[in-house]
């Protein structure tokens, strides 16, 4: 048993604990998962532990990330703005001196709001926000690592810093469709945990329809499988820590994903595959707003979990933030916006307006093939279906997505097509829907000032250009820095 410390049931029995009134507020937050959850009709799936949360709480079946990518998607959470209105929006910016992006003096992260109304505060785990910030504001007292890319923490409600009867605001993190990464290794967290007669049999999931269904994919999709399974043991262990310190029936819990499976035409895009992802908000305890078992099929935007959480506990949301509470009586959503811009060394930009109906989705570089060069390139699932289609061996569906060009607009009717594979942008008996999005799309993009429109600064290209060197920076946005490869203190991955 791990040892509890003095705020915990020992304490609670010898009413050594002060009274706690509010409740405390802990995300499980999970990298790279799609709702492959038995709760979420998901059969071939059990997953018990995440289905306690729904059956405790209020399962979201339309949640969508504001973007297919870590470090946006979770700035959109951590502020309850879209990554684009605040200049947040290529993935890994910020992550040097010279390319540093500040907030808005008026914008505070969810964790500071917490923090200033007096709860302890902490992460476990990686942090990935696209901005500076003073970790001190944030989190209270946890342990942190700075990594490349961003900083790491290892905070509990256990700390010691954390005062007897002090309501605690957490994330958890959970590496999620990263775990399956390391199915080869002997002594990774998959083999590990997860049982030879627990896992996927690649044979049974459907094969997807945009890609060949080929041995080697149908591994890679059965490993998404179980790495959920993998999230639902994390989920196990982290409710029982909470019963283990008799904190459970106070502890509003928010469960879900920065965004999509890690997989081809998933993470970095702005189909389902990449953006649709778990969200549930679960109080073991009586709750008013959070009734046990409830479905619901509103649109959910990742900028409305931090301002829910927020007025779940009694907060004052701060004015102008674009997230929403998800159980104001006059909560709705008629559509969500989701947005793609630079991944990694790889620029492009599209936008997307989803509903309950239809997607719409508008690439601005036409010109550039869906499957640019990027990080993923060596990785065998990808360099098989490359090597398939240079040799013909793909059909239409699977062959559009390396084409040298994309079409500069989509839209599918996904109750006909969930897996959004009929283009009817041109097709005449949608006109009229077609251009009602492209004005939703094109309204939204100047009301928000949508950051994507401008060029990303200078320093914030040579940052990626130094991490990966000039030779895999392939976008023309590059040949400034291509030209000039020698300026004061460049690494030698610069130089031809």
């Amino acid at each position: 048993m791990v040892s509890v410390p003095s705020y915990g049931i020992e304490s609670a029995r010898n009413n050594t604990v002060p009274k706690q009134v509010k409740p405390n507020v802990l995300w499980i937050f999970v990298e790279d998962i799609c709702p492959l959850i038995s709760s979420y009709g998901v059969t071939l799936n059990q997953t018990p532990n995440i289905d306690r949360l729904a059956q405790n709480g209020v399962l979201f079946t339309n949640a969508f990330a504001t973007t297919p990518v870590c470090s946006p998607a979770r700035s959109a959470v951590i502020t309850g703005y879209m990554p684009t209105t605040l200049g947040i929006h290529n993935h890994h910016s910020s992550r040097s001196v010279e390319s540093a992006i500040f907030l808005p003096d008026n914008v505070k992260t969810i964790p500071e709001i917490f923090r200033e109304a007096g709860y302890y505060t902490f992460n476990k785990g990686k942090d990935d926000y696209n901005f500076i910030y003073n970790r001190k504001k944030l989190y209270s007292g946890d342990i942190t690592t700075n990594f490349w890319y961003t900083f790491v923490g290892n905070g509990h409600w256990r700390d010691k810093e954390r005062k007897p009867g002090q309501p605690f605001f957490g994330q958890i993190q959970s590496e999620g469709g990263k775990y399956a990464l390391g199915y080869k290794s002997a002594g990774s967290h998959y083999n590990k945990v997860l049982r030879p007669e627990e896992r996927m049999d690649s044979t049974k999931p459907e094969a997807l329809p945009y890609m060949p269904d080929h041995p080697l994919l149908r591994k890679d999709w059965a490993l998404h499988y179980d790495a959920v399974k993998l999230v639902d043991y994390d989920v196990k262990r982290i409710l029982g820590e909470l019963e283990e310190d008799g904190l459970l029936d106070n502890t509003i819990i928010f469960f879900f994903s920065d965004h999509g499976y890690e997989g081809l035409r998933h993470k970095q895009f702005l189909y389902d595959g990449g953006i649709h992802i778990p969200f549930i908000v679960t109080y073991f305890g009586e709750h008013k707003l959070i009734k046990h078992g409830l479905i619901r099929n509103d649109m959910v935007s990742g900028v409305d979990f931090g301002i829910t959480a927020l007025t779940l506990a009694g907060l004052e949301v701060p004015a102008g933030v674009e997230g929403k509470n998800v159980f104001a009586k006059d909560f709705h959503r008629d559509y969500i916006i989701a947005t793609r811009d630079r991944m990694d060394f790889t620029i492009d930009m599209i936008r997307a307006v989803r509903t309950q109906k239809y997607k719409y989705i508008k690439n601005f570089h036409p010109e550039r093939c869906y499957m640019q060069p990027q990080y993923r390139d060596t990785r065998a699932e990808f360099e098989l279906v490359k090597s398939m289609y240079e040799k013909g061996e793909l059909n239409e569906v699977q062959a559009k997505y390396w084409k040298p060009t994309k079409p500069e607009e989509e839209l599918f009717d996904l109750g006909k097509d969930p897996h959004e594979i009929n283009n009817l942008a041109t097709d005449p008996d949608y006109a009229s829907i077609l251009a009602e999005y492209r004005g939703i799309l094109s309204t939204w993009m100047k009301e928000t000032d949508d950051k994507g429109q401008y060029p990303e600064d200078i320093e914030g290209l040579r940052y990626i250009v130094m991490k990966w060197g000039i030779d895999r920076c392939v976008n023309p946005e590059y040949d400034i820095l291509r030209k000039n490869p020698y300026t004061p203190g460049t690494p030698n991955n610069m130089k031809k």
